[in-house]
C-alpha cells in the first residue's frame, strides 16, 4: 500500500527539530531544578510526539487530503466535548478519557489549516469573496468554542492557522488590508466582549508597574530574567528566578526566560537562529510542493510555527501580553508537543511526494 510507503525524511528539517528538542530537554531539566522524573516525562512525550510523526510522514497527502473532512469534524466534536464536560484550572480545556487527558484545541492548530487548504484545493484561486465566507466560517466556528473555554490565545493562534492558508492562496493585497481594517475597526466592540482577566492583561502589557506584586508580577520578573543574563548569560541552572521561584510558569511558557538568563544574548540569537532554520526549511517544502492542498497547507504550518516563536518571545519580553503560549518543543506539555511534531509528520510526507524536479 501506498499509504505503507518507507518514508524519505527532510533530512536537514529533521536535524533542527531533534536539535531543537534535545535543547529544550536540557533547558527543562534546569528550569525544573533538576526534576529527573519531569525530565523523563517531557522525553516520553516527545517520543511520543516523534512516533506519530514517522507514522504520519507514511501518508501520503492525497490520503490525508481525503481525510481532513473527517479530521477537522472530529476534532471540532471535541471542543463541544470540552465545552459540555472539560475540566481545567479556571478554565475548561482539557478532555479527560481516562486513559489520556489532553487539550483538543491542539489539535486544531492542525486540522484548521488542513481543512481550509482542503477547501482551497478544488476552488480557483485566488479566491473569491464567496469562498472567502466559507472559510470565514470555517475559522470562527472552532475559534469560537476555544475562545469560550476561555482561551483567547489559542482561539487566535487557530485563526491565524486558516488565515495563513488563504493568504498563501494568492489573496490580492487590497483585500488583505480591507479584512485587516475590518478586524481593527472591531477591536473596540470585541474589547467589551473580553473577560475581565483578559482585559487586565493589556492593561499590564501598557503599564506592569502599576501591580507590581499582583497582575504585572509575570512580566516584570521575566523582563529581570531576561535583562540579567547580560551577554552571555549565567551558565546551565546559575539562573536565579527560577530556582528562587519569583519567575512563574518557569517550565512552560516562560521557559525562554530561564533560557536567556542563564546563555544570555549570544545563546537566545543561536535559538532564534534554529527556529528561522526550522521555519526556512518547511517554507522551502511548501514551495516544492506537488499540488495546491500540500502548497498551502505546507506554507501555512511553517508560518503558524513562526507566530508560536514570534507570540512566546514578544510575552516574555513584554512587548505582547501574556496569553499562555508555550514555545514550540522547549516549554513542558504533552499536547502541544505532540501536535507539533504531527504537523512536521505532515511537512516530512509532503516532502516525500514533492515536485519531482525539486533539488
Amino acid at each position: 500500500m501506498l499509504a505503507l510507503r518507507r518514508p524519505r525524511f527532510d533530512l536537514p528539517l529533521l536535524g533542527g527539530l531533534v536539535l531543537l528538542a534535545l535543547v529544550g530537554l536540557v533547558t527543562q531539566y534546569s528550569a525544573s531544578d533538576l526534576n529527573a522524573t519531569q525530565a523523563w516525562n517531557q522525553t516520553f512525550r516527545l517520543l511520543l510526539g516523534a512516533t506519530l510523526l514517522v507514522m504520519v510522514s507514511r501518508i501520503p497527502p492525497g490520503t490525508l487530503r481525503n481525510w481532513t473532512p473527517w479530521l477537522f469534524a472530529g476534532s471540532v466534536g471535541l471542543l463541544v466535548l470540552v465545552a459540555l464536560l472539560g475540566e481545567g484550572r479556571g478554565a475548561h480545556r482539557w478532555l479527560d478519557l481516562r486513559f489520556v487527558r489532553f487539550q483538543p484545541s491542539e489539535l486544531v492548530k492542525l486540522t484548521m489549516p488542513m481543512m481550509v487548504a482542503w477547501y482551497l484545493h478544488q476552488r480557483p484561486l485566488p479566491p473569491s469573496w464567496m469562498t472567502l465566507g466559507v472559510v470565514a466560517v470555517m475559522i470562527a466556528v472552532p475559534a469560537g468554542l476555544v475562545a469560550e473555554q476561555p482561551d483567547l490565545g489559542t482561539a487566535l493562534l487557530i485563526m491565524a492557522a486558516g488565515l495563513f492558508t488563504v493568504f498563501l492562496a494568492g489573496l490580492s493585497w487590497w483585500r488583505i488590508g480591507f479584512i485587516v481594517g475590518s478586524v481593527a475597526g472591531a477591536a473596540p466592540i470585541a474589547w467589551h466582549f473580553l473577560h475581565e482577566y483578559q482585559r487586565n492583561r493589556v492593561r499590564m502589557l501598557l503599564d506592569p508597574d502599576s501591580d507590581p506584586l499582583g497582575l504585572g508580577w509575570h512580566i516584570i520578573q521575566s523582563k529581570i530574567a531576561v535583562g540579567s543574563g547580560g551577554l552571555w548569560g549565567k551558565g546551565w541552572h546559575a539562573g536565579t528566578q527560577s530556582r528562587l521561584e519569583f519567575l512563574p510558569e518557569h517550565t512552560t511558557d516562560f521557559i525562554l526566560s530561564v533560557y536567556a538568563e542563564e546563555w544570555g544574548l549570544v545563546g537566545v540569537l543561536l535559538l532564534l537562529a534554529l527556529y528561522a532554520f526550522i521555519i526556512g526549511r518547511s517554507l522551502w517544502i511548501a514551495a516544492n510542493a506537488r499540488d495546491t492542498y500540500s502548497r498551502l497547507l505546507a506554507g501555512a504550518l511553517a508560518m503558524s510555527f513562526f507566530v508560536y516563536v514570534l507570540v512566546n518571545g514578544g510575552m516574555i519580553a513584554g512587548i505582547l501580553p501574556v496569553v499562555g503560549v508555550p514555545l514550540p518543543l522547549m516549554s513542558y506539555g504533552g499536547t502541544s508537543a505532540v501536535s507539533i511534531l504531527a504537523s512536521f509528520g505532515v511537512l516530512m510526507s509532503i516532502h516525500a511526494h514533492r515536485r519531482r524536479v525539486a533539488g
